[in-house]
């Protein structure tokens, strides 16, 4: 950093010239330019180029290489990545833990990845699971939570709610529903609901407790999409009950609401606004097909014109809304 007014000093001394001076106040007027994401992003990219190319060596070169040798390679990986990361985290809290340094995040990420790809190459070679596929995600699925608790990593906390998802969707579901590829079933509904509500109340719990309170969007985000598509899902797959499914649709969007004007989000309001307006469109232009004939053809187009420009006005006017608050 330039000190001005030493140079000013010297300048009003005589002793810098005018040009010089100027030359001075400008360079140290300029902004620096941060390389913060563009690193961060480049790291990203490492570490899953890293996990893809060793994916590729390992598919072409199965035959030469061999099962153990390969199994060994990818957990020494795995175990080293631990290894540092739990040489160099700072200590445990229950609040936000800053990373150590900038490649702390992605030497994790890559450990994760790698056992992940451990487990799978496992089951997929040696069947050490047989067929308790449930089981086989669920060891991933735990080991993923407390990585992401214990480490206080949000990418890791994005796995393992994935992985969350998957064991919830391979314990309810039957194989033969998953066999034959038939997800037109009332059984993933319900799952999907489940998982929504779960995660939207470990989202409460994490900020009530103040256990990783940060967490609590990730969740939310999650929770939010998963029960709003399966809201969506029971409403075009219920045909008796539609209506009582678009209600229950309506009431989670107004709790949505709620909570996103308490919490100065525009980001929810407009997922809200954009999931609650397919179930109004579905539900009025089955009431409007029920009668049929032109006039419900030309009541269409007016709808979705009407409804277009009355979303986009509600949405302007809610983002002020926010703005002045």
């Amino acid at each position: 950093m330039i000190a001005i007014p030493l140079f000013k000093k010297l300048h009003e001394e005589g002793l810098i010239s005018d040009a010089s001076f100027n030359k001075i106040k400008a360079q140290a007027s300029g902004s620096l330019f941060s390389l913060h994401w563009e690193i961060k992003t480049i790291l990203y990219l490492g570490v899953l180029l890293l996990s893809g190319g060793l994916g590729i060596l390992v598919y072409k070169n199965i035959d030469t290489i061999g099962h153990q040798v390969i199994l060994a390679f990818i957990a020494l990986i795995s175990a080293g990545c631990f290894y540092y990361c739990g040489k160099t985290k700072l200590p445990f809290s229950y609040g936000k833990v800053a990373s150590p340094n900038a490649v702390f995040d992605y030497i994790l990420l890559l450990g994760c990845l790698t056992f992940l790809s451990f487990v799978a190459y496992l089951q997929y070679q040696y069947n050490v699971f047989g067929n308790r596929y449930g089981l086989a995600t669920f060891i991933p699925m735990v080991a993923l939570f407390f990585t992401a608790y214990y480490f206080d990593h949000l990418g890791i906390l994005s796995m393992a709610i994935t992985s969350f998802a998957a064991w919830m969707g391979l314990t309810v579901t039957p194989m033969r529903i998953l066999e034959s590829n038939d997800f037109d079933d009332s059984r993933i509904i319900f799952t999907g609901v489940a998982i929504g509500i779960l995660l939207l109340t470990a989202a409460w719990a994490a900020k009530q407790r103040k256990i990783k309170p940060h967490f609590e969007f990730t969740y939310t985000n999650f929770g939010t999409h998963i029960l709003y598509i399966s809201l969506l899902a029971a409403l075009f797959h219920f045909d008796y009950i539609y209506l009582i499914c678009f209600i229950v649709l309506a009431l989670f969007a107004l709790y949505c609401y709620r909570k996103a004007m308490k919490e100065n989000s525009f980001y929810f309001i407009l997922i809200s606004t954009l999931y609650s307006y397919i179930g109004l469109t579905y539900v009025i232009l089955r009431m409007l097909t029920f009668g049929g004939g032109i006039g419900s053809v030309y009541l269409g187009f007016i709808y979705f014109i009407a409804s277009a420009f009355g979303m986009v006005m509600f949405l302007i006017r809610t983002n002020k809304k926010l703005k002045s608050l």
